[in-house]
């Protein structure tokens, strides 16, 4: 197991990090997490889907609704056309398992449909955001499991650029939408990813009442940090993590066609009253 300290200094991008941290190989592999976008072309050990799926299934999920699905994608000729939905990212090409993860009504409008009995309440916001949250409860423990057996993942997000496209691709039926994707597969290592920091805790660690004013010191030498790490990887990142940020942010454009989420959901039978 990789000492604690040399782990939090990573994660947090300083030299030092004050805190006694508790220890195990659970969390070594939580604070080892790096996303990964260049796969090699090897297939996974037998049983590796269902083993990952048995991990998602062990998270929690609103009142056992289990309002989630996952739709695995390993046919060349799919990948491709799911890759072109999200930005056209060559690593959805190149791993071996693509998981597209969804929030799921579905299986609850069959249940109660066949048994005779109203389901108005999956109408509301509120199951949108529980199957939503089922999702990535379900999908980090898949990558917490995939980590664990020496695999490389990283979530698409993009997938939500073009929802109805994707339902089509993956032959959804309302009520049903891809929240993101998740690759699966054996990182090439001729590509170097080192472990990118996060915030100070501080600027997330709230003790007993939330304090936005005080995190201006945090952010600012998180910033410094963070112009670091992007001339280390040599990633096309221009200024700091402010200025990365709020230009994801500034306008409707900024979202690449998810300023249009609502409006998708609604055609995909999400009423969302």
């Amino acid at each position: 197991m990789t000492n604690p300290t040399e782990l939090l200094n990573r994660r947090y991008g300083v030299d030092t990090f004050n805190a006694d941290i508790l220890g195990n190989e659970t969390i070594s592999n939580l604070l080892s997490h790096r996303s990964i976008r260049a796969y090699l072309s090897d297939t996974l050990p037998a049983n590796t889907l269902e083993t990952l799926i048995a991990a998602a299934q062990s998270a929690s999920t609103s009142s056992n609704l289990q309002t989630w699905s996952v739709v695995a994608v390993e046919d060349t000729t799919r990948k491709e056309k799911l890759s072109q939905l999200a930005n056209n990212q060559a690593h959805i090409r190149q791993c071996p398992l693509f998981l597209v993860w969804l929030a799921d009504l579905a299986r609850l409008t069959y249940i109660a449909e066949n048994q005779g009995l109203p389901y108005e309440g999956l109408n509301y916001l509120e199951m949108f955001l529980t199957a939503t949250i089922d999702a990535a409860l379900a999908a980090q423990n898949a990558v917490v499991a995939a980590e664990s057996l020496g695999l490389g993942t990283v979530y698409i997000g993009a997938l939500r650029n073009h929802p109805e496209a994707v339902a089509e691709v993956l032959n959804l039926p309302p009520h049903v939408v891809a929240v993101f994707g998740l690759c699966v597969g054996y990182a090439d290592s001729s590509v170097n990813v080192e472990v990118k920091p996060r915030l100070p805790q501080a600027a997330v660690l709230h003790r007993e009442t939330y304090q936005l004013d005080k995190q201006d010191q945090e952010i600012a030498v998180y910033n410094q940090i963070m112009k670091a790490f992007y001339t280390a990887q040599q990633m096309n990142v221009p200024g700091d993590w402010s200025e990365h940020s709020t230009k994801r942010i500034a306008f409707a454009d900024s979202l690449s066609g998810r300023d249009k989420l609502r409006q998708a959901l609604n055609n995909l039978g999400f009423e969302l009253r």
